[in-house]
């Protein structure tokens, strides 16, 4: 008989894991892991395959699990995606294969996620097999950014035989596996040992290097290069536009999580790169960015962390177990709400004034819009706001690089197989398709 509900993933009590930024869930023991393979149909259509950007063979690695053979599962998954620590622990499953589980119109959907990251970790622990690298081909390509997009494509090349290097901005690769995703939902020992494998297959990375700043595109086929691959993200925080918003006390979500994870603020002092976290702090937006926002400042040591959201929680785009996750922890939640302007101390933000939302038709995203209510104006008294309300690609490459073209969005404009308008440059990830998930900037 088939288990109605998914195997339960151990984690850390939020009244101890609000204290530290180790991960939240323990992961699947092997017994566990096959006790919940055993709930795959094994459905010879499969829409879980179709369900993934990168399209896995995910009946076949499940029942690999359920046999048992851990290795061959992970063989099975690496075929697609290079990157299944990350992918298993960050992706939304929920919205994508899981979403389309056969097993999902009874009863709970395999949890297709938990099990990749199972066998992820267990390779980790029994040794990497690295994927097989090409005869050399000559071909030199560029990587511009060290991202899941750049990553995946420099993956992917080296097994062609074609010699890669990646060009990253920062000091140190990973793009927003590092500096966006916090050390408890994503530790970063993970993201350095994909980037470590990547390296033993030959790719090369150069780091503090602003492609349009540093080198251009151009300057880069002049060295040699052959192709580009643009995968440089969405970094470009938006801002509300409000007044009041330069007030002191006010981070972009992009600067305070970078600052905590890619400066290690969470380490203090052990680094000497602390973030200003008041009491009580505000958080706008309604993503796993905010979500990854507001229980960060928790575990630097805020007393009330309020999440400000315009539309109700059911339109929230943040996944499912992120908000029951900062629900746990004591995070609060100000549904239909919007802030209108920050309240001025001194030069410091004091409050936060905000008028109440009522929904009306939908609109171009598919979900109703948000309308305010006059008069209903009230003031929430806080010392620190971060504002979680997206990103957008950043134009330095696009500026520099003539004869790209881009929407009017500031996103790259590139065709299914990756090219854009310039010979010989290509574009993958949320530079091309926005800010998104790090599974579909892999796809």
């Amino acid at each position: 008989m088939i288990r109605p509900t998914q195997v339960p993933m151990r984690e850390q009590d939020p009244k101890v894991r609000i204290r530290n930024f180790e991960e939240v869930p323990f992961g699947y023991t092997p017994e566990e892991a096959v006790s919940e393979a055993e709930r795959c149909l094994q459905c010879k259509r499969a829409p879980c395959i179709q369900g993934c950007p990168v399209n896995i063979n995910i009946p076949k690695f499940i029942r690999e699990i359920r046999e048992g053979d851990f290795r061959a599962a992970i063989r099975t998954i690496k075929e697609t995606n290079n990157l299944p620590a990350i992918c298993g622990r960050v992706c939304p499953q929920e919205t994508q294969c899981q979403a389309v589980c056969t097993l999902g119109k009874k009863y709970e959907p395999v949890a297709i996620g938990r099990l990749e990251r199972f066998v992820a970790d267990w390779e980790y622990e029994h040794g990497v097999e690295l994927p097989e690298v090409g005869k050399p081909t000559g071909f030199r390509v560029a990587v511009v950014g060290s991202g899941p997009a750049g990553l995946t494509c420099a993956a992917d090349l080296r097994r062609f035989g074609h010699a890669v290097t990646i060009f990253e901005a920062l000091h140190e690769p990973g793009g927003v596996l590092m500096y966006g995703i916090p050390e408890f939902r994503l530790p970063k020992r993970i993201v350095r040992a994909e980037i470590e494998n990547l390296l033993k297959m030959g790719v090369e990375l150069k780091l503090n290097v602003v492609v349009g700043r540093t080198v251009t595109i151009d300057e880069l086929f002049a060295r040699g290069y052959h192709a580009v691959f643009v995968g440089s993200g969405a970094g470009l925080p938006k801002f509300l536009g409000i007044p009041g918003e330069n007030l002191i006390g006010i981070y972009s979500a992009n600067e305070f999580l970078t600052r905590v994870n890619l400066m290690r603020a969470y380490l203090f002092p052990e680094y000497d790169t602390p973030v200003k976290v008041g009491k009580v702090v505000a958080v706008v937006g309604g993503g796993n960015v905010a979500m990854d926002a507001a229980r960060t400042a928790l575990r630097l040591g805020a007393e009330r962390v309020i999440v400000l959201y315009r539309r109700t929680e059911a339109e929230m785009p943040a996944r499912r177990e992120e908000i029951h996750h900062a629900k746990e922890e004591g995070v609060e939640f100000e549904f239909l709400v919007n802030p209108v302007r920050f309240l001025d101390s001194g030069g410091k933000v004091s409050g936060v004034e905000c008028i109440r939302m009522e929904l009306g038709e939908p609109d171009e995203s598919g979900r109703r819009r948000p309308i305010p209510i006059p008069n209903s104006n009230f003031v929430i008294p806080v010392d620190t706001v971060i504002v979680a309300i997206g990103n957008d690609p950043h134009p330095l490459v696009p500026r520099t690089t003539p004869g790209l073209a881009t929407t009017k969005h500031g996103t790259i404009v590139a065709d299914e197989d990756g090219r854009t308008s310039r010979e010989g440059v290509f574009a993958g990830g949320d530079i091309v398709t926005g800010a998104a998930t790090v599974i579909s900037a892999m796809g």
